[in-house]
């Protein structure tokens, strides 16, 4: 716990989660026990000017709505001797650290992250706000999907002391900087982040980036100039056109986000792969859980064999829901005796079955042979998903 603060704000702190350019970051909990991600801003990001901005910006992040791709801003203090944001804390692994260790997403896994990222940064952008750092770090693949972090911190890109020199923040992110950005111009629109997105697809898709080199001025130098085209090679054939307008080198040549949505959800609709579906399987392959086993696979099977499995196993287990229907008691059932119950199964309905005993008539409406409900719900949704490829 050495150089670990105690306290940061009214927040306990409990580690380090990490650190990089802009400062560090903590996993701490609130008083009443909530893990939380404060982030701390380094000393020589700090000014009058920037300390201003970081308010007003932080002001704004509280609120962005609408999306459940963004981790929520929940608290700040730009004017303590070290300004800190503290964010919703997302457990999970970082996009890079996922590609890395498991290797590139197969297609529609890639068209899935795409559309749903483009739909947390539209609603970053429809509260007047840009990333402007967005990169496969940024990227937490929790239990609900990618989440974004660090949005919070568009003030410091746009300091006036931000340039290519602090290479401590730099050499990280520019591999990731539209032209416009690595080139000194860190005041920058929309279509920056649309660039960035186009670069974190292309890492999930692909394992690089646009561009790249042993020095951050070489890969600037690349960035920057229009004749050099990004780097594609490995991209599935139907990413390919999406990517190379992201990746435009003029801003008003890229894609809105909306655009980018829509491009996705073809690429997964030619796949014979629903949204909902997708995102599941994502899901699952990102938690360990079973892919497929090629790019061009529709991942089905994911998706198809969770849902399988819940209704064979509700067909083959006594029902613990009540919307299940009572099952009727056996003879043997009925004279067992009654027994106590162990420990680990207190939490379970007591069946109300007795010495000689049988069990309470079923309510009406509960037919005999009548299908589980979960088993019900379980084919209800295979059909709607089936039958809405747009669901």
């Amino acid at each position: 716990m050495s150089g670990v603060p105690t306290r940061i704000g009214r927040y306990t702190v409990a580690r380090e989660l990490g650190s990089g350019g802009m400062g560090e970051v903590y996993l701490a909990y609130t008083p009443a026990g909530d893990p939380v991600a404060v982030k701390v801003i380094r000393n020589d990001k700090l000014d009058p000017l920037t300390r201003a901005r970081f308010e007003k910006e932080a002001l704004i992040a509280r609120t962005v709505i609408g999306t459940n791709r963004v981790a929520r801003f929940l608290d700040a203090d730009p004017y303590a001797d070290r300004p800190w944001l503290a964010m919703e804390y997302v457990a999970g692994r970082t996009l890079l650290a996922c590609v890395d260790s498991d290797g590139v997403l197969p297609l529609p896994l890639a068209a899935s992250l795409g559309a749903l990222l483009a739909e947390g940064l539209s609603a970053v952008h429809a509260a007047g706000l840009l990333h402007r750092d967005l990169k496969p770090q940024n990227v937490i693949l929790g239990d609900d999907g990618p989440m974004i972090i660090d949005f919070g911190l568009g003030a410091f890109m746009d300091s006036s002391q931000e340039t290519l020199s602090h290479s401590g923040m730099i050499i990280g992110t520019v591999r990731c900087m539209p032209p416009e950005q690595a080139g000194g111009h860190p005041q920058v629109s929309p279509a920056a982040d649309v660039y960035a997105l186009g670069t974190v697809l292309l890492y999930a898709a692909a394992r690089h980036y646009p561009y790249d080199g042993s020095r951050w001025e070489a890969i600037a130098a690349q960035v920057t100039n229009p004749e050099i085209a990004p780097d594609l090679s490995g991209v599935p054939t139907p990413l390919v056109p999406l990517l190379e307008s992201m990746l435009a080198h003029a801003p008003e040549e890229r894609p809105t986000l909306p655009a980018v949505s829509e491009a996705c959800a073809r690429v997964l609709s030619d796949s014979g792969v629903t949204p909902a579906a997708a995102r599941l399987a994502l899901i699952a392959h990102t938690k360990g859980g079973e892919a497929p086993s090629s790019p061009g696979e529709p991942p089905t099977v994911p998706f198809e064999k969770l849902i399988h499995e819940q209704a064979d196993l509700v067909e083959n287990s006594e029902p613990v829901s009540p919307l299940d229907d009572p099952p009727r008691a056996s003879q043997a059932e009925a004279d067992e005796p009654e027994r106590e119950p162990e420990e680990s199964e207190v939490l379970l309905p007591k069946p109300t079955l007795g010495s000689g005993r049988r069990s309470d008539p079923p309510k009406a409406g509960a037919a005999r042979g009548r299908p589980l409900a979960s088993k019900r719900i379980a084919d209800e949704l295979r059909a709607l998903y089936a039958a809405d490829p747009v669901l």
